[in-house]
């Protein structure tokens, strides 16, 4: 039912091939997009992201005006929040 597809990596812009088993795997998690790395691509995200090599931000929190971390860069038309000021706030919500 499945057959070899060859994607193009977004990151590092080689071909590889998304393989008729990974498809069949992709369709039995419910999974609907095709993956976008190649597997050597993946690997290094999922690395990086494990060492600690993100970037962090650093913001002052809406709610208690301390300082908040964060690891994406904050816009000004967001508010964001510290780590407690967020627990509290998800608390709520629930």
């Amino acid at each position: 039912m499945y057959e070899d597809k060859t994607l193009v990596c977004k990151e590092c812009g080689q071909e590889f091939v998304f393989t008729a088993g990974e498809q069949e795997f992709y369709a039995e998690r419910g999974f609907q997009n095709e993956p976008q790395r190649c597997k050597a691509c993946r690997d290094a995200r999922k690395s990086a992201a494990r060492d600690g090599n993100r970037q962090f931000f650093t913001a002052v929190c809406a709610s208690c005006g301390g300082e908040a971390r964060v690891p994406f860069e904050p816009k000004s038309d967001r508010p964001v929040y510290c780590s407690e000021c967020f627990a509290k706030m998800r608390e709520q919500q629930r």
